[in-house]
C-alpha cells in the first residue's frame, strides 16, 4: 500500500517508521525542511528513540521511506492518508487550528478518489466530521463518504516509546461512516503488528472523545494526587505511603502528585472538552488545581527559608517528564515565573538540552562541572541522572525541593541539607 503520512514529528515519524517497517510504501510530508533532509540522507530527525534511530536508515534504503515538504505531492498518489499535524492552545488556553487546516487543505488539493483519510491529531469532538470533512470536500471536489473514506484515531502514545506502545496498546478507530470505519479498521490492521488489537467504535466523535476523556481522567486523578499531598503535608503524613496503601485496593488508581503537569497532552487536551462545555465542572477545577502547584511550591520554598529575593534557585530538568527531549508545557515554566516574580535568580540544568536552548527559554544555564553557590534547588523533572545527584556537589544548598518524589531523603539528611517533596 502506498501511504502518506501528513506531520513528521516525535510521533509522525514512528508512525511513518512503523508502516514501512511492516513492508509498505511511506512518502512522509513536513513543511520543516530539516526534518525531510534528514530523513532523506537516510538519518533520523529526532533523536528520543533508538527503534527509530535504527530503523530510519535501513528503510531509506530499501526505498520503502522518503520525505517532502509538499504535502499535495505526498498524498495524491497515496491510497491512504495519516494526518498527525499538531492542534495546540495559546496563552488564553484557546484552540489554535492554523497548522492542521492549512495542511489539511493542501491535503486536500492532492486527493484522489477512493483515498482513505485518517486524522490521529487529538481533536475536540466533531472536528473530523463537521470542520475538516468540508474542507477537504471544498478543495477536493470530492464527496466524503462516497468518493472518500474518512475517520478519526486517535494517538494514544507516549514520546520516547511510539513504536512499544503502537505494538501494545489497543487502537481506537471510528469513521464518518460505517463504510469508512470499515476502511481504516483494515488499514490499521494491515500497518500495526498482528498482535495489536484493532478497536471500532461507533462513529469518529465517539473515537475523538475516548481519546479526551482518558487524558482528562489523568488530569483529574493528577489534580486529587496534588490535594490529597497538600492535606497530608499540612498534617505531617507521606502522602506516598497513604498512596500505596490506598491502591493495595483493586479500585483506587491514585496517581502521583508534583509540581505540575506538562507534554502535549494531559495540560492542553482538557480543554478540548470542557472550553465550550460549561456544564462540565471537574475538568477546569482540575486544571486549576494542577496549574497552581507551581505556585505552592514557591510557598513551600519561601516558609523555609525566606525571601527569595535576590536568591539563585536551580531547576532541576525542564523536559516536561522525565528522560525525554521535550519542554512543551512544562511545568518548568510556570516555577520560572513564579520564581522571577519573588525575586530569585533563576538557573536551570537538563542532561537533555544544551546551554542555547537554556537561554532561549528564559534561563540562566547551571553548569554542573563548575558549580556555582545556590540557595535551594528543585526537582523538575526525574531524568535517571539525577538519581546519582550528590547534594554536596551543589555549593550553599540550604533546601532541596523534591518536585516529583523521586530522590531518597536521606542522602540530603546526611549531607546536613534540608528536603521536602510534595507531600511528604
Amino acid at each position: 500500500m502506498k501511504i502518506a503520512v501528513v506531520g513528521l514529528g516525535h510521533i509522525g515519524l514512528p508512525l511513518a517508521v512503523q508502516y514501512a517497517h511492516r513492508g509498505h510504501e511511506v512518502l512522509g510530508c513536513d513543511t520543516a525542511a530539516w526534518i525531510v533532509e534528514a530523513i532523506n540522507r537516510g538519518e533520523s530527525p529526532h533523536l528520543d528513540e533508538q527503534a527509530l534511530i535504527d530503523r530510519v536508515p535501513e528503510l531509506v534504503r530499501a526505498g520503502r521511506l522518503r520525505a517532502t515538504t509538499d504535502d499535495a505531492e505526498g498524498v495524491r498518489a497515496a491510497e491512504a492518508v495519516v494526518v498527525i499535524v499538531p492542534v495546540m492552545v495559546d496563552d488564553q488556553r484557546q484552540i489554535d487550528f492554523g497548522p492542521i487546516d492549512a495542511a489539511t487543505r493542501e491535503i486536500a488539493r492532492g486527493l484522489q478518489p477512493g483515498t482513505l483519510v485518517v486524522y490521529e491529531t487529538t481533536l475536540p469532538v466533531g472536528t473530523t466530521r463537521n470542520r475538516f470533512g468540508p474542507m477537504l470536500a471544498q478543495a477536493s471536489g470530492l464527496v466524503i463518504d462516497r468518493d472518500l473514506d474518512l475517520a478519526f484515531s486517535p494517538e494514544r502514545v507516549l514520546v520516547g516509546r511510539v513504536l512499544l506502545d503502537l505494538e501494545r496498546y489497543p487502537k481506537i478507530v471510528g469513521g464518518t461512516s460505517e463504510a469508512s470505519t470499515r476502511r481504516a479498521v483494515e488499514f490499521y490492521r494491515s500497518v500495526l503488528e498482528p498482535e495489536t488489537q484493532v478497536w471500532a467504535v461507533t462513529n469518529s466523535e465517539t473515537a475523538e472523545m475516548t481519546k479526551l476523556a482518558e487524558t482528562t481522567y489523568r488530569d483529574v486523578n493528577i489534580a486529587l494526587a496534588n490535594e490529597y499531598a497538600r492535606y497530608a503535608a499540612q498534617r505531617g503524613i507521606d502522602v506516598l505511603e497513604v498512596i500505596g496503601a490506598a491502591n493495595s485496593q483493586p479500585y483506587s488508581h491514585i496517581h502521583q502528585p508534583g509540581v505540575g503537569v506538562g507534554g502535549h497532552c494531559i495540560p492542553v487536551y482538557p480543554h478540548f472538552l470542557f472550553n465550550d462545555a460549561p456544564e462540565l465542572r471537574i475538568p477546569p477545577l482540575a486544571r486549576q488545581i494542577n496549574e497552581e502547584m507551581s505556585r505552592y511550591t514557591i510557598d513551600l520554598v519561601e516558609d523555609r527559608v525566606g525571601s527569595l529575593d535576590g536568591q539563585a534557585v536551580l531547576l532541576l530538568g525542564i523536559a516536561y517528564r522525565g528522560d525525554v527531549r521535550e519542554d512543551a508545557f512544562s511545568s518548568a515554566f510556570r516555577l520560572r515565573d513564579e520564581l522571577r516574580a519573588a525575586g530569585a535568580q533563576v538557573f536551570a540544568h537538563d542532561p537533555y538540552f544544551g546551554a542555547e536552548h537554556l537561554r532561549e527559554v528564559g534561563f540562566e544555564p547551571y553548569d554542573m562541572a563548575n558549580p556555582s553557590p545556590i540557595k535551594v534547588a528543585i526537582l523538575q523533572a526525574a531524568h535517571s541522572e539525577y538519581g546519582s545527584l550528590d547534594p554536596k556537589t551543589l555549593p550553599g544548598l540550604q533546601l532541596f525541593v523534591d518536585g516529583r518524589n523521586a530522590l531518597d531523603r536521606e542522602r540530603f539528611s546526611t549531607a546536613g541539607i534540608e528536603y521536602v517533596g510534595i507531600g511528604r
